[in-house]
């Protein structure tokens, strides 16, 4: 596998910059490559998109060199297999069930010694069986980024240990569920910020992956000195496509109302 981005800013303790695709063209996923984004968010859990689609924009994100990052409805190693095996670069397992969780994601995305990923050596991902079977299993392992969110009180109440946990790279939390499991949809809440630090804090102190959090999301915005400051090496830049879209097309038609009076 070529480098991955994405998982070398974390080495670099840089903070990594992603952003959603949200429409259901790959062409979005080359125009965030373009833009100069470390990775290209695919939202598999809360859109339509289907397995064909995301091979397609899967492809043209190693066109536009950017880590192509996949969220899945949930944690399931068949799903993951097919995404990896098509040349998925990140995937992102949300609401993992605690350690245990953590640990079957592991299973599912690490080949062994980490972990018992399927093996085919003729698939996209070994390069259609061009390049060795040993160089392709060391570099999945080195390569592939796996981020698991943490939003629930299972989750929450573990994410220390998951951190530690050998093969997973980031421990992410969701604004919105985050939000719901605290009981609390101010995004100025001083109690969500407070929460937000001492989570940060435990993944910091835990010595192993590091912190997601989106930024500027409207559950509670942050801004990228602040991620950094709380030591998150990964996020999603918030607003998506189809809010810059929906913004720019309501100025110019108030700006060219405005002129016609």
């Amino acid at each position: 596998m070529r480098e991955n981005k994405v998982k070398r800013a974390l080495r670099e303790n840089r903070l990594a910059l992603g952003t959603y695709v949200s429409f259901a063209d790959p062409q979005i996923v080359e125009i965030i490559g373009a833009a100069g984004y470390d990775a290209a968010f695919i939202d598999m859990e809360h859109t339509t998109f289907d397995l064909g689609l995301v091979s397609e924009m899967i492809r043209a994100a190693d066109l536009a060199g950017v880590t192509s990052m996949i969220r899945i409805p949930g944690n399931d190693e068949h799903l993951i297999l097919r995404l990896l095996d098509a040349g998925a670069e990140g995937i992102i397992i949300p609401h993992i069930d605690g350690l245990e969780g953590a640990k079957r994601a592991v299973d599912a995305v690490r080949y062994a010694p980490l972990g018992s990923r399927g093996g085919a050596g003729g698939t996209r991902a070994a390069r259609f069986g061009t390049v060795s079977w040993e160089e392709h299993t060391r570099t999945s392992n080195e390569q592939i980024v796996l981020s698991v969110m943490t939003e629930d009180e299972k989750g929450i109440s573990q994410i220390g240990d998951i951190a530690r946990l050998p093969g997973i790279d980031i421990v992410s939390i969701g604004p919105t569920d985050f939000s719901e499991y605290m009981g609390i949809r101010d995004p100025q809440s001083p109690v969500i910020r407070a929460r937000l630090e001492e989570l940060a804090a435990e993944v910091k102190a835990a010595g192993g992956a590091k912190l997601s959090i989106p930024m500027n999301h409207p559950a509670f915005p942050l801004t990228a000195g602040e991620l950094q400051a709380m030591g998150v090496g990964y996020t999603h830049v918030a607003p998506p496509p189809p809010a810059l879209l929906l913004r720019s097309l309501q100025e110019r038609i108030a700006d060219i109302r405005g002129q016609l009076g």
